[in-house]
């Protein structure tokens, strides 16, 4: 016989979508328990680089809403004595088409919310050891990006928010139905007034058939670490380069974009058709997280492609050197997308909120975005496409 509990607001999934809303909801007085049906995440959430990365949102409301999400980060990490790094972003250009969108984004950007500005060649340098001199145009600084160890942060939520606000953490429930106001796993039934769903890429379990007509498909990356960096040695800002300005869409606003996706094309095949542009970043015991691929469908391949790694590797040498390449661990997850939206969410019932498909921008986007659903104040952001 199943136990039957009472709370204001159930949530469903314990990635950082998950935790963001049972923060939201917490924070206004509401009793919240946490479903989750394994011992601790494993998704997507804790497979990735722990970058907050407003630099890559769209000027306007998506924009605003990374910038509150690292707002949130900030109090929230501080609180619970979790390891963080303000330590922002740095684009790197080694050809004149990049240095070109580089500076057409950056007379723009200022006006526009970001907080950034063009570094000549030694003045980026001097931001990061790992820069490479040659043939290096200059670069884009921003301050605004922070990185967090997703693994630590995702693994220590929870408790944060038990012992600071009271939400009833249950792992290893699996919930098999909702049926509004009852949430049912295999041993208790839930009653509650307010019900969020944040499964990530499982979601074909619960609502099917409101996932089926939504058109969301899944986004497989390939990624790696290194062993800690010897000697203590700090990369610095999170690098990336030209790759990347074909990848976030606050890019898309600079004239010569198409000219440069256009050379991409054309010199780089394998890795436009494996969706690959570099990220660098360092957590807190030394690591460098490097990557990514983007694999797209609706079951992606469970097999990690070495040759994509290698391909990540090569770009990544062209304009990073650091002490050690030494590969300490591979992997890849896997992140729901829904094409033309900055994430989506919908009401397939009374009471109950889908929230999903934020396209790999988890960790940037979901602590502001789920106050606004909570708050009832969301809006979908505009999107550009690249």
């Amino acid at each position: 016989m199943r136990k039957h509990c009472h709370a204001d607001v159930a949530v469903v999934g314990a990635g950082i979508v998950g935790l963001a809303t049972a923060l939201a909801n917490a924070r206004r007085g509401q009793r919240v328990v946490l479903l989750e049906r394994s011992p601790r995440a494993t998704g997507a959430s804790i497979r990735n680089f722990g970058l907050i990365w407003p630099i890559g949102q769209t000027a306007g409301p998506a924009l605003q809403r990374a910038l509150r999400s690292r707002d949130i980060w900030q109090e929230v990490t501080q609180q619970a004595g979790i390891w963080t790094r303000p330590n922002g972003s740095l684009h790197l250009a080694y050809h004149p088409d990049e240095w070109q969108v580089l500076q057409e984004f950056a007379a723009q950007a200022m006006g526009q919310g970001y907080a950034c500005r063009l570094l000549s060649p030694d003045a980026v340098r001097q931001k990061s050891p790992a820069v490479k001199p040659e043939g290096l145009q200059g670069g884009l600084w921003s301050e605004t990006e922070m990185t967090v160890d997703p693994r630590e942060a995702i693994r220590r939520l929870p408790d944060y928010l038990h012992e600071t606000y009271g939400v009833r953490l249950c792992f290893n429930e699996t919930v098999t139905e909702i049926e509004a106001p009852y949430v049912h796993t295999a041993t208790t039934t839930w009653e509650v007034d307010r019900i969020f769903v944040c499964s990530g890429s499982d979601f074909e379990t619960l609502y099917p058939q409101h996932y089926a007509a939504s058109g969301i498909t899944k986004c497989k990356l390939q990624m790696m670490r290194t062993a800690p960096q010897p000697g203590g040695w700090q990369l610095g800002p999170s690098l990336c380069a030209g790759l990347t300005l074909g990848h976030y869409t606050s890019f898309s606003q600079c004239p010569s974009l198409p000219l440069l996706q256009q050379r991409f094309a054309e010199e780089l095949p394998e890795y436009v058709s494996r969706g690959i542009h570099l990220l660098l970043a360092q957590n807190g015991r030394g690591e460098l997280v490097i990557g990514d691929s983007h694999e797209y469908g609706d079951n992606p391949e469970p097999f990690d492609r070495e040759d994509t790694n290698q391909l990540i590797l090569r770009y990544l040498r062209t304009f990073a050197d650091v002490p050690s390449f030494e590969i300490a661990e591979r992997w890849h997850g896997i992140y729901p997308k829904l094409a033309g939206h900055t994430e989506w969410v919908t009401e397939p019932a009374p009471g109950v909120t889908l929230i999903n498909a934020l396209s790999g921008a988890g960790m940037t986007l979901s602590f502001g975005l789920a106050e606004e659903v909570v708050q009832g104040t969301y809006q979908e952001a505009p999107v550009t496409k690249v």
